[in-house]
Order: structure tokens, then C-alpha cells, then sequence
């Protein structure tokens, strides 16, 4: 039976509860922005910025467990505000920017974003895709859009939709797909301007942007204009591959951009009559040295596969059902959100530590249950 139990009841249940990746409890670490009871509800107000991230859905899980246990009915919401800097005024309804880079051309970042797009999206997440490589826009050959963008009243572009995944390309601004886009610096500038502050993307909880390789005008504007969470970068196991990785991870660096991680794309080849794997690129020592070097993660690790060259409008491997290599690409999915979740919680946690909540009464959303958010 409910009952209504005291705040300090609450409180003491959820100083019980640590962060895994933390290592602290979530009062402790400025994750409880107010509790308010009102009969036999406990509405819990998280400072959680990653939706559908697994370890976010298990600290949810753990929650709601806790406040039961008190014999109450728990509400758990999720909102963060300006006193962490979450706020920002360009993309203001878009909750995390997420870069994926790569420090040359050809390792696969273009099918790396849109996989992780797609993924979130399979996830329930509302997503984004903004196809930044303003030289080699090849996201709609992966993500198949459904219209042409839209223009509203004040001349924003409207994304079109791949299967749920709102996309912006480059690609959508030349007459035919094989014409060159022969930019200049002052003209890259003009175009992502325009897509950072020209596009109506609506509420997002990740805005994806695949970004030309290297470390130019577009990668310099993008961290000049946007609030990016972080970056993931992709590389081959090749040692000119890593050599210019690890260019990209100090560019990143010296502008304060969190890494997620790397995914080590065509790490492998499956042989598909007797099944062994081979190292084609290199072994896993230049990548092994290279996340030790500067203390990132690998969050993926993909292999060569045909599914990962489909351009028939099938869509990324991530919604390929059966693919040997789906499973791989979930894996991915998943490490980068609980990063990303991982490194919003240190930003909490920086900015609060052990202090009170102001208890403003800010937009909220309900945070779903673990099986509601991967079912």
C-alpha cells in the first residue's frame, strides 16, 4: 500500500544510490536537482541530459526502486539549466552536439554518423543529422530521405526525414548529385552558418554533425558556434590514419571539446566462407597506444563487411535485421550514449558537487523505464 513518506526519507534512500561511473551518490554529486511529494507521489527531478543512454536508465531504474521501496509511487523527470551551462542561445532545444570526425578522409565517418543517428533513433531518441562534409555531402546515400527540405516563413530550412532521422545535407543545395562543391573558405563559412542557425530542427536529444576530415574552416566554425558535447572520432587501424587522429584529438583539445571516444573502423575482415578474422589494416597496438596516450575510450570497433557499402536505399547497417554485423553496431550506439551521458554528469557534478538545487521550476520530461526505452 502508498504511503507518503518524509523528504529526508527520500533523501536518505537516494544518497544510497551511486553513480557507476562516478563513483559517488547522486546527491553528492548535484545529480538531484528537487524532490517534491505531494500525497503518495515522489517526483524526483534529475539533473540528466542523455536520453535513452543505458546507464542513465539504470540509475532511473534504481531510483524508482528506492522510492517504491519507501511504499510511494515515483515520477522521475529529467531537466538541466543554466546554472551548468546547458543552456545555450544557438540550438536552443537541442539537448546534446555530437561531432563525429575523423582526421582524413576515407576511414568511414560519413557511414560511422549515420549509423549513430540511426541507432539513436531506433532507440526512441529524437535525432538530427546535419551532413557538415561540405565537399563530400554523402549522407543521403546511407539515409535516404523521404522529401526535399521545407522552407518556413523566415526562410529556415526544414529538414526532411529519413525514417525518423531529421537530415541537412550539403548535398540537398546542388542541382545534381555528382556536381562539385568547389567552396572557398568565406562560402564554407556562409554555409554552415546557415545550416547552425538557419534550420528549424524542432526539439532534439542529439544533434549529430558529420564533419568534413581534417581540422579546417567547418571543424574550427562548428566549435566556435555550437554548444558541442563532445566528439567522436574514427580512424582506420592504418598508422597515417592514427598519425592524423591524434592531430584531431589536440585540435579538440586546445578548444575544450570532450573526446567520447574513437571507433576504429575496418578494424577487421570477416571471411565469409570459413569465418576467421583478419587484420587487412594493421594489429590493434597503434590504436591501443594511441587511446593510452591520451586517455579516451574505444567505443567501437567495426569490421569490413559489404553491408556497410549499401547505397540502395536499405539504410544504414543499424536497421539491417539479421546483418552478421548489426550487433557490432549497436555495441557502438550504446558506448557513445553512455558517454555522452558520462561526460554530462561530470559536468554536473563540476559545477554542483554537493550543493542545493535554486528549485526552478523548468521544462521537464518524464524519464521512461529501462525496458520502456530499449524495448
Amino acid at each position: 500500500m502508498s504511503s507518503q513518506p518524509s523528504e529526508e526519507a527520500v533523501y536518505d534512500a537516494l544518497e544510497s544510490i551511486d553513480d557507476p561511473v562516478l563513483g559517488d551518490d547522486v546527491v553528492s554529486l548535484g545529480l538531484v536537482n528537487e524532490v517534491e511529494i505531494t500525497d503518495e507521489t515522489v517526483t524526483v527531478s534529475l539533473a540528466l541530459n542523455t536520453p535513452f543512454a543505458e546507464t542513465e536508465a539504470e540509475l532511473g531504474n534504481a531510483i524508482r526502486d528506492a522510492i517504491e521501496d519507501l511504499g510511494a509511487e515515483p515520477d522521475l523527470r529529467a531537466r538541466v539549466g543554466e546554472d551548468i551551462g546547458f543552456d545555450a542561445e544557438v540550438l536552443p532545444r537541442v539537448k546534446n552536439v555530437i561531432a563525429v570526425s575523423s582526421g582524413k578522409g576515407g576511414v568511414g565517418k560519413t557511414t560511422v554518423a549515420a549509423n549513430l543517428a540511426a541507432g539513436l533513433e531506433k532507440r526512441g531518441a529524437m535525432v538530427g543529422l546535419l551532413d557538415a562534409d561540405i565537399h563530400g555531402p554523402n549522407v543521403p546515400r546511407i539515409l535516404p530521405v523521404e522529401s526535399e527540405p521545407g522552407v518556413t516563413p523566415d526562410d529556415d530550412l526544414v529538414p526532411p526525414r529519413s525514417d525518423g532521422v531529421r537530415i541537412i545535407s550539403t548535398g540537398f543545395l546542388l542541382e545534381n548529385d555528382d556536381d562539385p562543391a568547389m567552396l572557398r573558405g568565406p562560402m564554407v563559412n556562409k554555409f554552415m552558418m546557415k545550416f547552425f542557425e538557419g534550420v528549424e530542427w524542432g526539439r532534439l536529444d542529439y544533434l549529430v554533425v558529420d564533419l568534413p576530415p581534417g581540422t579546417g574552416d567547418a571543424t574550427l566554425n562548428l566549435l566556435q558556434a555550437m554548444p558541442v558535447t563532445g566528439t567522436v572520432i574514427v580512424t582506420t587501424p592504418q598508422d597515417m590514419a592514427l598519425d592524423d587522429t591524434r592531430k584531431g584529438i589536440e585540435m579538440y583539445n586546445e578548444h575544450d571539446t570532450p573526446v567520447i571516444g574513437v571507433v576504429e573502423n575496418m578494424s577487421s575482415f570477416v571471411c565469409p566462407s570459413c569465418g576467421d578474422e583478419h587484420r587487412l589494416l594493421g594489429d590493434s597496438q597503434g590504436v591501443e597506444q594511441t587511446l593510452s596516450d591520451y586517455d579516451i575510450p574505444l567505443v567501437g570497433s567495426l569490421p569490413m563487411h559489404p553491408d556497410f557499402g549499401e547505397t540502395d536505399g536499405s539504410g544504414p547497417v543499424v536497421k539491417h535485421d539479421g546483418s552478421e554485423v548489426q550487433g557490432r553496431v549497436d555495441d557502438t550506439v550504446t558506448a557513445i550514449a553512455d558517454r555522452i551521458g558520462e561526460i554530462n554528469r561530470r559536468r554536473v557534478a563540476a559545477h554542483r558537487g554537493t550543493t542545493e538545487s535554486d528549485g526552478e521550476d523548468d521544462e521537464s520530461t518524464p524519464i521512461k523505464s529501462e525496458y520502456d526505452v530499449f524495448d
